[in-house]
């Protein structure tokens, strides 16, 4: 079977457990949400008072003397305050937390939502690492300074290059440094499956402490995912529970081989396959990439949701028949030609290219592609062609080459490699690096070498013969293909963790 989808969670609740939520969180809601608020505000001068009147030099070191003896338990009180008010009277704690010396590095998951913080408890609030963006923030912003966490900024990547230089000197400083607490998933999940873990926690190949988080409750109210449960909606159902059960559990730490210490990646694999099956769930290679959940496929970004079935489900969904959509398809790609590389269209001209008579719809479609209103007519046209069974994937794979061979040359490069796969696939792919080696000769990659990749290796091949199929064939890509451990995809073959595929015999 499928392993389940992880970026989305819906609260599910009878009729009775929705009345009594009603009557419960009318009046334990605003009391528990007016304590927490509260607690919060006395944290915040205490949390500033910890490095008031420090230098950036002595801020630039851990904390000690006073403000940390006393300043360090005072907030740990009135966080544990916070949570103990919102209804988590029992945190359940198993195994032994690991010393800073033996493991400077505790890896949580799964993920579910904000909640989760509340494992800083039982962990003695160790640093963390976080957006910059939430400095600003009312309380989290002091809280986050009196932490002394490792800020990165997700759109400056001289700021990443910086986190990832402070935290290999924290997690290398042989205990100088207080421990460090990593959410490897790096998003919220509903926790039935553990997504890829991105390998900041594992850069320093030092020991790690894999950290299990789990509700054993009735209904999951604390989840907080891509889609489905808002957060508002999860702390009203939380706030709304008379309490809610939370289990902490430490793995034995984790010493990495010397070539994990070398292979970061291999090294977070490994980790994450250990605390899946310590939690019974499966290990997936699924991310959330640019907020768009996808599964990895050698480097290929294949998305859960696929932005041109979702254009082909709307076009229907306003009339359109077969032909209609081979009509619309040729409208576009004479644009496209016509235009070169410089094939932006705004909502309006795609609504008058599709021939549409509702804007909502154009947008629609626009938003798949793009965060403005605009998209690269290139994108919707190889996408949604791909998958219409209109045109063959050989004619289809000219002209897309055709479209993003820039200077008429015969070949590309790897960026123009990436541009023609996101167009295919219908979301940008950042590291094509993988396939463009696979694909390059000696001046680039070449339609031929191309098509004969896409056609014949092993891995890319499933790519064309699975997910880049005509939507009546019903064999899109299936995400069991994508996890780790053994599975069947949807034409009956099994993958193996190494990315081979062999058929299934009958039993």
């Amino acid at each position: 079977m499928d392993p389940p989808h992880p970026f989305i969670h819906e609260v599910k609740l009878t009729k009775a457990q929705r009345i009594r939520g009603i009557i419960l969180g009318s009046i334990l809601f605003p009391v528990r949400i007016l304590l927490a608020a509260l607690l919060f505000l006395l944290m915040w001068p205490v949390a500033r008072l910890r490095l008031a009147g420090l230098s950036e030099e002595e801020r630039s070191r851990p904390v000690t003397g006073w403000r940390r003896w006393l300043l360090h338990p005072i907030v740990w009180v009135l966080s544990r305050g916070v949570f103990f008010c919102l209804g988590f009277f029992w945190l359940k704690v198993k195994g032994r937390r690991a010393s800073n010396k033996e493991a400077p590095v505790l890896v949580v998951a799964p993920h579910s939502g904000f909640l989760d913080m509340s494992v800083l408890m039982p962990t003695q609030l160790p640093t963390v690492v976080s957006r910059s963006e939430n400095t600003s923030l009312p309380v989290i912003g002091a809280l986050l300074e009196f932490n002394q966490s490792v800020l990165v900024s997700r759109k400056d990547p001289q700021s990443r290059k910086k986190a990832v230089a402070q935290l290999n000197e924290r997690l290398m400083s042989n205990g100088y440094w207080p421990q460090m607490l990593m959410f490897s998933e790096g998003t919220t999940t509903n926790g039935k499956a553990l997504i890829k873990f991105k390998p900041g926690a594992f850069l320093a190949g030092v020991p790690v402490q894999p950290v299990l988080l789990r509700y054993p409750n009735k209904v999951d109210t604390v989840c907080w995912t891509f889609k489905g449960t808002t957060w508002l909606e999860c702390l009203w159902h939380t706030a709304s529970q008379p309490y809610t059960n939370m289990t902490v559990e430490f793995l034995p730490v984790y010493k990495p081989s010397e070539e994990e210490k070398s292979n970061p990646g291999l090294y977070a694999d490994n980790v994450q396959k250990l605390m899946a099956k310590a939690l019974g769930v499966p290990a997936t290679d699924y991310v959330l990439e640019g907020r768009v959940p996808v599964s990895k496929l050698g480097g290929l970004s294949l998305p859960f949701e696929s932005p041109p079935r979702e254009t082909l489900a709307l076009l229907r969904k306003n009339g359109f028949t077969s032909s209609d959509i081979e009509a619309a398809l040729s409208r576009m790609i004479d644009r496209c030609q016509s235009q070169g590389q410089s094939s932006k269209v705004s909502v309006d001209d795609l609504m008058s290219l599709l021939k549409l008579k509702d804007r909502e719809t154009a947008l629609a479609i626009c938003e798949l592609y793009s965060r403005d209103q605009s998209v690269d007519l290139r994108q919707v046209y190889v996408s949604v062609a791909s998958i219409s069974g209109s045109v063959p994937f050989k004619s289809l794979l000219h002209t897309a080459f055709t479209l993003y061979d820039g200077e008429s040359k015969g070949s590309l490069n790897v960026e123009e490699l990436s541009g023609l796969m996101g167009a295919m696939l219908g979301v940008p792919q950042y590291n094509t690096s993988e396939l463009y080696s696979a694909a390059c000769r000696q001046n680039g990659v070449t339609e031929d070498n191309l098509l004969q990749v896409l056609t014949t290796h092993p891995t890319y091949q499933r790519v064309t013969n699975e997910y880049l199929q005509p939507e009546e064939s019903g064999s899109q890509l299936s995400v069991t293909a994508l996890t780790n451990g053994n599975t069947v995809n949807n034409n009956k073959s099994i993958v193996n963790g190494n990315g081979t595929l062999h058929s299934k015999k009958s039993e």
